[in-house]
This record gives C-alpha cells, sequence and structure tokens, in this order.
C-alpha cells in the first residue's frame, strides 16, 4: 500500500496530466502536497516509479506517466475522509492551526499539523487553508485585532493590495498588505503606528492570502 503522501502525488500528477497533457512541475507538485522541499518530491517519485506506479518518459524533461492507479486508499486518507464527512453534516470542517503570527513585529509562524480549528465549511470549500492567531496591532484599521483567528488560502502568489502571509528570509512571518514596485515588495502595516518595509523581493515570499476572520467574545 502507498503512504499518504506517495497517494496523494500519484493522484495530483494524474489529475494535472488527464488536464493539460504534461506533468506538472516540481515546485507545483511541492506545493500541491505541502512539501517544502523538491528533494522530497524527488524521492516521492523514485518511489512510485520502483513500485511501477510512475514511468519516466526518457529525453524529456519533467516528463512522466501515470501506468496505474492504486486499488486501495490509506488507512489515513480513509479516515481524513471520513472525519470530513462527518464534518460537513455538522457544516463544519477542520483546517490546521499554525500557531501565533505578529500582526506587528514579524515572528516565524509555528507549523502544527496536531493543531485543528473548526470553521464553516463555507469558508473553506475550495483550495487548500490553515488559520493562525494574530498577535499585534498593525492591521487594526481593517478590523483585525490582537487575539483573532485569520483563516489563510495557501497560495505562492498575490495581487497588489492583497492582505498576505509573507515570509521574510525564510524565518520571519508576518501579516500585511502587499504592493509590488519593480524589484521590490513593500510590506504594508494599517496602523498609522507602523511603517512600511520595503525589502527587495528575494527576501520575500508569500505563503497566503487573506480569506476570512473569526473572533471569540469572552
Amino acid at each position: 500500500m502507498l503512504t499518504e503522501k506517495q497517494y496523494k502525488l500519484l493522484l495530483y500528477i494524474n489529475k494535472v496530466i488527464k488536464e493539460t497533457g504534461c506533468s506538472p512541475s516540481f515546485d507545483e507538485m511541492k506545493a500541491a502536497i505541502n512539501l517544502k522541499s523538491k528533494s522530497s518530491i524527488y524521492a516521492l517519485i523514485e518511489a512510485l516509479v520502483e513500485r511501477n506506479f510512475l514511468k519516466k518518459m526518457p529525453h524529456k524533461a519533467r516528463a512522466l506517466e501515470v501506468v496505474r492507479l492504486p486499488k486501495l486508499k490509506p488507512s489515513s486518507i480513509i479516515e481524513e475522509e471520513r472525519k470530513r464527512e462527518e464534518a460537513l453534516k455538522n457544516g463544519m470542517v477542520e483546517i490546521p492551526l499554525y500557531g501565533k503570527i505578529a500582526a506587528g513585529t514579524p515572528i516565524e509562524a509555528i507549523a502544527n499539523e496536531n493543531e485543528k480549528f473548526s470553521v464553516p465549511y463555507e469558508m473553506v470549500s475550495r483550495g487548500q487553508y490553515y488559520a493562525l492567531t494574530i498577535e499585534g496591532d498593525s492591521m487594526v484599521n481593517i478590523g483585525i485585532m490582537d487575539g483573532d483567528t485569520v483563516i489563510i488560502k495557501k497560495a505562492e502568489t498575490a495581487n497588489n493590495g492583497d492582505i498576505v502571509v509573507a515570509l521574510v528570509d525564510d524565518t520571519e512571518a508576518t501579516l500585511k498588505e502587499i504592493r509590488k514596485e519593480g524589484g521590490e515588495v513593500l510590506l504594508i502595516p494599517k496602523n498609522d503606528a507602523y511603517q512600511t518595509r520595503r525589502l527587495p523581493a528575494s527576501r520575500v515570499k508569500v505563503q497566503g492570502i487573506l480569506s476570512g476572520l473569526m473572533r471569540m467574545y469572552h
């Protein structure tokens, strides 16, 4: 039986080939199954080739052929689907809660797949999402307060004016409005007490786009 990552990657490759006629890039595969390195994707592909689920096409870059699909799903996938169906009956689904992100001073966002946050299904019906708890007050002018939980849609690109999770220098994560000017990126707070950060585009990676907000009243 395939592992969960092998199974998800194989189905994703099969879907993209059927839709486009071409294999997805390593970056696309990495984003699709939420892996951080291309080497991890390479290892999964090699395992699928060895088990005769994939075939590499000679003399073609990135060319893969799906030989067969598995008859059985990994147990973790079956359990995930069961939980999702159960959640849908209640109108709620669970998404990962990735800890706290400073809306004033950037801090590293802590990813913890074991923590979950329940949200209405309508908020996350399309795409991949995660939740972050806000620390700080630099976004108060658009109604994002200290202690709020924001719902983020995973994305690697954004348009000017989007509110994004931006990763600076691969270590600091912050929630800000993004604008691009030439080879630079502006990270703009929504509080006059804070200054806009202007950084080379090479130092900033988009990790997701603000999709919604949930607030607890005590």
